[in-house]
């Protein structure tokens, strides 16, 4: 066990450089996972991660303990964590380990969910995991999402990174030209209920940045157009709400 508490440690700049630079990420091929739950998500689908990081006061922790046990690990100063912690209240734990690879092609016959201009890590991040629970696949990123791999919206998705083929800085005008099934969006013109409407499969989903929306020639170029029935006294959803009602409405049809 070796005990960092000095911000002039090494290996503290580096967490620190992975917590808040996608270059650094992409550079090193690095991600950085925050909390036990990421760690153990990433560790059933890939194996141990490169270095276990654990807080000061955190060791002693239940779940964070059981985790240690046998392995070799980073102590951190406690103010130090919370220098590169994603969240106010930091879980403890960080580890540094090798970004996941999509490894393989964007494919145009396959389920997809499309991220238009999605900038909040939180959306970016519950709209991966809303797709990985209804068995969605491959995730498609426009420029201008937050990072994928971020630690904030690796938090966020809870594990379904792993579960995903993630592109990012994808041309989704392009990707919509070439899919061979249904591409569909939420907007409010033209657009018919998602309980009346009818689709083939597959579906490719495109959801739209906050406030925003999906840019027009995205909902132009889409076979199918869908609004949420809302008898509230309320105009929209955030899009994290509207994805879920969407994708959850799929998967009851196809389970039907």
């Amino acid at each position: 066990m070796k005990f960092v508490q000095s911000r002039d440690n090494a290996l503290f700049k580096q967490l620190k450089r992975l917590a808040e630079s996608a270059r650094e990420r992409r550079k090193t091929g690095l991600i950085l996972l925050d909390g036990a739950h990421l760690v153990q998500a990433y560790e059933q689908a890939f194996g141990h991660v490169d270095t276990l990081v654990v807080g000061e006061s955190a060791q002693t922790r239940p779940e964070i303990a059981a985790m240690l046990q046998g392995r070799d690990f980073v102590l951190l100063a406690d103010p130090l964590l919370r220098e590169i912690a994603s969240v106010d209240t930091s879980s403890g734990l960080l580890a540094m380990a090798a970004m996941p690879e999509a490894i393989v092609a964007v494919d145009p016959e396959k389920e997809a969910i499309l991220l238009d201009g999605v900038q909040d890590p939180g959306n970016v991040g519950t709209l991966l995991r809303t797709a990985a629970a209804v068995g969605i696949t491959q995730a498609l990123l426009s420029p201008g999402c937050a990072a994928a791999w971020s630690p904030k919206v690796l938090r966020s998705g809870q594990g379904a990174h792993f579960q995903l083929q993630i592109h990012e800085d994808v041309d989704l005008a392009a990707f919509i030209g070439q899919f061979r099934g249904t591409v569909a969006v939420t907007c409010l013109d033209g657009a018919v209920s998602l309980y009346e409407a009818r689709w083939c499969t597959p579906l490719a989903w495109v959801f739209g940045a906050e406030g925003q929306g999906v840019r027009r020639e995205l909902i132009d170029a889409a076979q199918l157009k869908i609004r949420i029935p809302m008898p509230g006294a309320v105009e929209s959803l955030n899009v994290g709400a509207a994805a879920a009602v969407c994708l959850f409405e799929a998967l009851r049809r196809r389970l039907g």
